[in-house]
This record gives structure tokens, sequence and C-alpha cells, in this order.
């Protein structure tokens, strides 16, 4: 329940009638006695003039509980707590008797604190114990919003203060208007809105809860199954995952893997890239069936190739009449589910647009991210659709869909098998997959894995081994297909004549660079065709044998209402690059081969094309003289069975002018060009530290293609020196088997520095034969029993970090580590018992999203402590461990909301201090700062520039300073003047921002400056 909609819930209307009741009306003010009222005296339970009793409050009580629960919109607590709730509330009303204060300390006390007096002298009784946390958040809400009405009685009748105070009378008078305006311009539930979106949720999740598992519908059986039997749960790449928490030491860029929707879900904007064929879209699907049954989020989902061919993209209004959603929302819907942060927007297929388009979407994107904050969007697209900073700056994370492993395409293939309901060819192609390096090659993702395990049933076990010729026995099996539809009367098409016709129509597309088009247009295409295929002339009109064609083909399908696309980009590409080599168009090709949409086609035109004709073309690529195109001809040898020597050497060369790698965006690009650079990557010998780590980078990138040869080159940089070199080693190891790669690998190197990472079941368990490592991680679900039995030489580690674990749940486990300095725990959401820990040598501790840190105040060894946890209680000191001899703190978003900095001060050897607030700081906060004698580095986010840095007073002893976030803009004016003593100055922009280093320049003259990114 959102807090304005439980503020919405105690309007002042009916509030203030039911406050009046507690105190005496009548009698003088304040002003005519000749010392101030005492309260006992002016409530109405308690005075000289009783006009009510403990049963009268309890009364009022019940009517405000009870008032709340029958206003329109979600109850803000279960009903069968009513009676407790409206206890719990008389409880702290009669407390206003007990108090031993006048009206205009009452007054200067302010409504919340005098709340929090009311909470502490109710809770001898038992108020508000036993309560579900709605009710308890309930319970407070509604004692501060009392507590403000009171405020205001007072200020009402005392001449006194009407007199002295009227500067806060009118501080007062504001307050209550402003929070009563919020709560109006607050959107508070509509029974229409909350009516449509029963109907809306259940209508998302049935449309999308379906999904083709290609090959299946050959023969006579569904060719849509549930989506909780199709979906595999596939992984995402990131290079920011393992960035250091604060106060660990900087490590360079590392590709980790993580659930792709785990991560997705993680973060309000993410950018996922994928190839043709990996799940992207079957991904978005997925989000918005979890997401609509769930009902903590509106789903979304916007398909971009169907927006654009509107004109103009759609706003939220016609968000789902742009998508074909029958059902119409109450009008303004759409904006006060984003207005709320309730949307889940899912953009699909920005490769599938042409180019000029992509810079329309991305502003029409942006402007509803800045008009409709706190929503979560989520963006997917080819990779090379657009440069790898394309959203960087505007706060979007990115995510890269990685290759199915192994042990992914088997679960796949059982899958599949299951619902295709032919067990018997399960095993016979899961030993082919095993065994046969250049079919599993080709498994990479859910559309090759389909029509692999399609083939494998139709030609009950035989399968071809090149790219090409498995998609020529794809298309045969597909153009076999019959028509299962009833009633409709069937026309015969065969193998060549549907051939011809469907590649005319990729051509098309590909020329066009699209992927849907108008079914008028392909009708057209279709009927100029017919003339010159005599097997569809004589069946009918172009119309006639286009919807044949879709029916019959299994290629093509019809997404909406008058368009028409091909069931997957993939046979588009190889469709139309057939068709432009078998007219010639050689010159086309070539000229279009800096398009990244025709990569795909270059490399298939190779494929399809004479020998003759694949020198011509490769010639053309090199020509242009570009890393990219170099390594594309060095991409398209793969797919040219035949070619002059002349030329393939000439290719070779060329690419091995880009050999080695010298920074990790070479790696990538060169990674781009297949498999085969393996066989061109050089030893250790002779390379910089730099040629060095390129060269891991991208036979890392490679290993999923192929894990034999990337092995083989990873093997001989086992023994290098290098941090960078042996962290790629490191961080590696799940791109492979995890028994082969640790001893070929991972236990011959220096653990120097390194930390070791153990995302899989298989991972843990090899771990236990390693050598010890001094420094773990733990990522994913590790219950900590099978942590520790799977360590080696426990006595030895130092360092243990525990991410993205559910499975973590009290951390006494831990002790078995005697000798452990640091500990990390993040998103851990069942992890507690810190308190047990005690006992162990702990200097370091990290924490963010677990269940509770109760017991932090026993670990009193600690020297660094980073929080990103709500503290409960009033004051630091009533949480954090009091004896540690801190020296680094950092509290982040959210920790100090109930304590603030109160009695930061204790620990007076605190040197670092971090700080990413929620709410500004006060002036008692940046008091307990200045009484810090030892501080000299102070870090801010950028969220506190200028406005929450309140009254920053003086801080001389700063000498270095580092700024967090910065998006460019904020006013640092304020921090030269506040920080004189500073030498130096780092500051560290969001994803794909770098500060502006001249203005830090001008503003700190006489200090060291450094900016970058994160």
């Amino acid at each position: 329940m959102e807090p304005a909609v439980l503020g919405g819930k105690l309007a002042s209307a009916l509030v203030a009638p039911l406050v009046k009741k507690l105190f005496v009306t009548g009698g003088p003010g304040a002003g005519l006695v000749d010392r101030p009222v005492r309260l006992t005296r002016l409530v109405s339970f308690r005075g000289e003039r009783r006009t009510l009793g403990e049963k009268e409050v309890r009364e009022l009580a019940g009517t405000l509980v009870a008032g709340s629960l029958d206003s329109p919109g979600e109850p803000p607590f279960p009903r069968d707590e009513e009676t407790a709730v409206a206890d719990a509330l008389a409880a702290r009303l009669l407390a206003l008797g007990d108090l031993d204060m006048d009206d205009v300390q009452a007054v200067r006390l302010g409504h919340r604190e005098l709340a929090a007096r009311l909470r502490r002298q109710a809770s001898g009784a038992g108020s508000g114990t036993g309560l579900s946390a709605d009710a308890g958040y309930f319970l407070d809400t509604a004692t501060e919003w009392a507590c403000l009405h009171v405020l205001e009685f007072f200020t009402r009748r005392s001449t006194f203060v009407a007199r002295t105070l009227v500067a806060q009378t009118r501080g007062q008078a504001e307050l209550i208007a402003k929070v009563d305006e919020l709560i109006t311009r607050v959107p508070r539930p509509d029974a229409r809105d909350t009516a449509f979106e029963r109907r809306y949720l259940p209508y998302v999740a049935e449309r999308h809860n379906r999904v083709t598992i290609y090959g299946i519908d050959l023969r006579d059986s569904p060719d849509r199954w549930p989506l909780e039997v199709a979906y595999l749960s596939l992984e995402a790449t990131t290079e920011e995952d393992r960035r250091a928490h604060p106060g660990e030491p900087a490590e360079t860029e590392r590709t980790v893997r993580v659930p792709a929707e785990a991560a997705s879900a993680a973060h309000d904007r993410v950018l996922l890239r994928g190839d043709a064929g990996s799940g992207k879209t079957t991904l978005v699907q997925w989000l918005a069936v979890t997401a609509a049954r769930d009902g903590d989020r509106i789903p979304y989902v916007l398909p971009l190739r169907t927006l654009v061919r509107a004109g103009t993209l759609p706003a939220p209004a016609a968000f789902l009449t742009a998508v074909g959603c029958p059902l119409t929302p109450p009008e303004g819907w759409a904006e006060r589910v984003l207005l709320a942060g309730r949307g889940l927007v899912l953009v699909d297929g920005l490769d599938e647009i042409p180019a000029p388009d992509r810079h329309r979407a991305r502003d029409w994107l942006l402007a509803l991210i800045r008009a409709f904050p706190g929503n979560r969007w989520l963006l997917t697209s080819r990779p090379t659709a657009v440069r790898p900073d394309w959203l960087a700056a505007e706060g979007f994370r990115e995510l890269a869909l990685a290759p199915m492993r192994q042990d992914d395409v088997a679960t796949f293939v059982r899958r599949w098998h299951t619902a295709a309901d032919a067990p018997e060819y399960e095993a016979r192609l899961l030993d082919s997959l095993r065994t046969k390096r250049d079919l599993a090659r080709l498994a990479t993702n859910p559309l090759m894995c389909g029509l692999i395990c399609a083939l494998h049933r139709e030609r009950r076990g035989y399968l071809p081994t090149g790219r090409k010729e498995l998609y020529d026995a794809a298309l045969t099996m597909l153009l076999a297909r019959r028509d299962r539809e009833r009633g409709m009367e069937a026309v015969e098409l065969g193998e060549e004549a549907q051939l011809e016709l469907l590649q005319r129509l990729a051509y098309a597309l590909v020329l066009s660079g699209r992927t849907e088009m108008a079914v008028e247009t392909a009708e057209g295409i279709v009927e100029r065709a017919l003339p010159s295929v005599a097997s569809a002339a004589g069946q009918g009109d172009a119309a006639t044998v286009l919807r044949a064609l879709v029916l019959r083909s299994g290629l093509l399908r019809r997404p909406g209402d008058g368009t028409l696309d091909f069931v997957h980009r993939t046979f588009q590409d190889y469709l139309g690059a057939r068709y432009a080599v078998e007219e010639g168009h050689l010159d086309v090709i070539a000229g279009r081969a800096g398009d990244t949409q025709w990569e795909d086609v270059v490399r298939m035109a190779v494929a399809h094309a004479r020998p003759g004709e694949r020198a011509t073309l490769l010639r053309r690529l090199l020509a242009e003289d570009t890393p990219r195109l170099t390594l594309l001809a060095l991409a398209c040898l793969e797919h040219a069975t035949a070619l002059d020597p002349a030329v393939r050497t000439e290719v070779e060369t060329r690419a091995g002018a880009l050999i080695p790698p010298g920074s990790t965006q070479d790696a990538k690009t060169l990674a781009a060009a297949g498999p085969l650079v393996l066989e061109l990557l050089p030893g250790p010998e002779g390379l910089t530290d730099a040629e060095a780590h390129g060269v891991t980078v991208t036979a890392s990138l490679l290993a999923t293609h192929e894990p034999t040869g990337a092995l083989a080159v990873l093997r001989r940089f086992r023994g290098h020196a290098s941090l960078d070199v042996r962290r790629q080693l490191v961080g590696t190891w799940e791109r492979f088997e995890a028994r082969e790669y640790a001893v070929e690998v991972l236990d011959h190197l220096d653990r120097t520095d390194l930390t070791l990472t153990c995302a899989t079941d298989a991972q843990r368990a090899t771990t236990a034969g390693l050598r010890p490592w001094h420094r773990l991680e733990f990522r994913g679900p590790h219950g900590l029993a099978g942590v520790t039995a799977a360590v080696t030489g426990p006595d030895g580690v130092e360092t243990l970090r525990l991410l993205y674990n559910p499975e973590a749940g009290g951390l006494e486990p831990l002790t078995a580590f005697p000798s452990l300095r640091r500990l990390v725990v993040i998103d851990c959401e069942n992890a507690h018992g810190f308190g047990r820990l005690a006992e162990l040598p702990l200097r370091q501790l990290v924490v963010g999203r677990v269940a509770d840190v109760d017991g932090l105040r026993r670990l009193g060894s600690l020297r660094l402590l980073s929080l990103t946890h709500p503290l409960t209680g009033t004051r630091l000191t009533d949480v954090l461990p009091a004896a540690a001899p801190l020296e680094f703190l950092f509290l982040g978003r959210g920790t100090t909301e109930e304590t603030g900095l109160r009695d930061l001060s204790h620990w007076a050897g605190l040197k670092v201090l971090s700080l990413s607030p929620t709410a500004p700081l006060t002036a008692d906060d940046w008091a307990e700062i200045a009484r810090l004698p030892l501080l000299t580095r102070l870090q801010l986010n950028a969220r506190l520039l200028p406005d929450g840095l309140g009254p920053m007073p003086v801080l001389p002893g700063i000498t270095e300073l580092r700024l967090a976030e910065i998006r460019g803009g904020e006013d640092l004016s304020a921090l030269p003047s506040r920080l004189p003593g500073v030498r130096v100055v780092d500051a560290r922009g969001v994803p794909g921002s770098r500060p502006d280093a001249t203005v830090l320049t001008a503003l700190f003259p006489g200090a060291e400056v450094t900016v970058g990114d994160r």
C-alpha cells in the first residue's frame, strides 16, 4: 500500500472532527493564566471538566479505523485486524493525558516526534504488538495524522501560541495544505481502473503464454505450447556486475553471466542484445506473463516493427490499440499506471526496423521515460544494430543473451521431445550433440536447437553437419508441411515453387531493411512472379497463392491484420541471399555489406555463391579496408567450401593485422568473426600484457562456440603473471565444463589477488578438489552448508562473497572459516544472523538487500562497513557496532531514513565516509560529520547536489572528495567553499558518461582531478 493512499484514507475532513472531541473547548486560553496549561488539564478525559471516558476514546478510534477501511480503493490492512488496530490507536490517543508538557511545547515538538512520544508512552500496554506489517504501518500513519491535527487544535485555541508563534503556525498550516494537495494530486485507486486490470492482466498472461517450438507442428500436434513447458531460463552477460562495492579494490572489466530474467528485473532500464534466435522475444513474453500473474507491475508488450508502420509512435493512451488489444481501458488509465511507477514497458525488436526509424524510436522511448519516471523499461535488439553506448548516458544497463551452454541444450532437447511426444529420439540426439563437434557448434540458441530436434525426428536420426546444409534440410522439412486447417481449399505448391516465391519476398524485405510488409505488397510481388512459376500460376490469383504459402510453408506468418513476416529473421536473410546470388546481385550485396543488418545476408551469399563469385565478393569486402569488413570476410570463410587459395590467404593475412587485439573492445570485434579466429590467436610469447589480455578475452568469448579450441588457447596463458590476464582466466570458468577447465587452467594459476567465483553446482563440487583459495565468491542459490563443505582448506579463507543467493539463511555456518576477515553479502534476501559471526576476526563487511541486519552491534572488530539496508531505531548506535574501530563507513540508499546520522560521531576513528542517502542531509547530520576528527575522505552521491546537501558547514579536514553517479549539469559550486582543504577530486559518471574534468579543475584549481564512468 502506497503512503499517499494511506494518507488519502485519513484526509483532514475525517480526522479533524474526531480529534476535536479529545479536548476541552471551553475555559481560558493559555494567554490568560500565569503559566502554561499542561496537557493533562486540556484533554477531555483527564482534566477537571471530564467529558469523555476511556470507552468514548476507543469509540472515536474505532470510527477513524472503520472509516479508513470503508473508503474507496484497496484496504490498508486485513479487515480481521480492525479491532486490534482500533485498540492500539485508542491507547496512543489516551497517552496524550500522560505527557508531561504543555501545548506550546507540543507545537514546538512537531507532529512526527509527538507521534513517536505517544508510541513509546503506549508501548507498555502492548500497543501495536502482534500486528501485521500493513496494520503496523497504518497505525503509525494514523497516529502521525492525528498528531498533526492535535497541533492544529492547539494553535487555534491558545492565544499565547497565536501571539508568540505566528511563524510556526504559518509553517504548520502550509505543511497541512501541501500534504492535502499531495493527496489530491496523487492518483487514488479507482474502481474502474481496478476492474479493468482484473481483465487486462489475465488477457496478457494468456496471450503471451503460448510459444512455438519449432518443428513440433509438422505432425498432427499443436503448433503452440504453454510457455511454462517451452521456456528455458537463459543467461545474460554483462560487464557491470563485477564492479567493486564500497571499500573493495577496483578491478578491470570482467564478463559475468546472470539469469536473464533476474538481471532484467533488477534494473529499471535495460537494453537487451541477442543474436537471431537467441530467445529475446520469448524472454519478453516470459516477463510479461510473470508480471501479469504477480500483479506487481502492469506489462505492455510493444513490438517496434508493428508500431513503426503506423507512422507516429504511440502515446501511452494508444499502447493497447497499437498492438491490437481488444480491451478498452478507462480514459487516462495508462497514464495513471505510468505516473504511479507501476508499468513494465517491454519494447521488442529495435533491429527489426530501419536504421532511420531507430533514432525516432529512441527519442520516443526517452520522452516516455522522462515523462513517467519510476517504471521499468526493457528494449531488445540484435547486437550490432546500434553502438554499444547507444543508451548508456540515459542510465540503461546493457545485457547480452548468452549462447546456450551444454546443460541448456540438454534441457531444451529433453523438453522438446517431451512436448513432441517423441522420447525414443531424445537419447540418440543427446549423444550426437556430445560427440559431433560441428553439430554442437550449431546448437547455440533455441531456434537452431528446435530445428535440429525436428530434423532429427523427421529424418529418424540422420542430421546434416554444415550450417548451409542444415538450413537446406530445415527448409525442405518446413516446406513439406501439409495444411492442417480443416475446411480450407488445399492448393498444391511444390517445394521449388514455394522456395521461389519465398525468396523473392525475403529479398524484398532485405532490400527495404524491414522484417514486416503489408499483405498488399506481398501480393504484388507474388503476382509479378506467377508468370515465371508455372506450378503456382494455375493455382489461383496472387492472393490465393500467398494465402496458401502462409498456411503451408511454415515460414511465413500473419502477426497482425494486414501484415506479413517470416517466422524468424534467420530464414529471411538466408532466402534473400539465395535469391540475390541467383539473380547475380553481388554488387548489391557488396554495396550493403557496411550495414549491420546485411551481415548474415553476406555470409549466406558466400555460402550460396559459386567459387568465382565468392572470390569476387570477398575481394570487394577487403577493398573497403575497414576492420569490420575484413573480419566479416574472415567470418565468411567458414561458408566458403571451395575458394581460390590466393583469396583465402589474402583474407587471413589482412585479418592477421588485427591480431593480437590490443584492448577488450578489439577482442570483442575480433571474436565476432567466429571460431576461425582461434586458429590465428598467438601464445603469450612476445606479447605485451594488454595484448595477452586481449587474446584471452577473445578466446573466452568464443568458448561457447568452440570450447575445445578456446581451452587450447587459454591453457597457454595459465602461467602468465599479469593480474588482468589471470582475472580473465578465472572469470571465464563458467563457459567451460567445470572440472576440465579447473584441472587444465585454474589449478595452475598464481592466486595472488584473485577471487574464484562458483556459480553452478558443478563448479562448487569441483572447488573441493582444487588447491586452497584465499578469496572465494559463491553466486546464485547455494546452501551455506554446501558452501563450507566445498571449500578446501577453510582455515585459509580470508575473503568470502555471497551474491544473489536466496538459499543463504542463517549465517552461523560461516564460522567454519576461522580466518575470515572480509565478508560480502549482497542480494541474499533470506540472510540473517550477523551476530553469530562475532567470534570471527572480521575487519570488513559489505551488506545489501538481506532479510535483516540484527546482530551487527556484536561485530566489534570491524574497520570497514558498507550497508544498503534500512536501519531501525532512532540513531546509528542502535544498530551499528558501537565497539568497532570503524575507519570506513558507507551508508546507501534508504539506509538512514529512520536514524539519520545521529551518533555518527561516536566512531571518532572514521577516516572515510561514503553517503548515498535518498533524503537531504540536515544540520544535525552535518554536525555529526563535523565532529569526526580523523575524517579526510568524503564520498557523496550526485543526487545530493546541490539541494540534498542542506546546511553543509565548512569541513577543512577533508582532503579527498569523491563524487558518484554524475550525470552532467549538477551544481557543484557550493563544494569548494565548504571543502577548502580538498587536494584530490575523483568524479564518476553514470555508465557511459564521463564528468567534465575542466569544470572540476576550475572549481578545485589546486587539486588533482580524475574522472571516469562508474
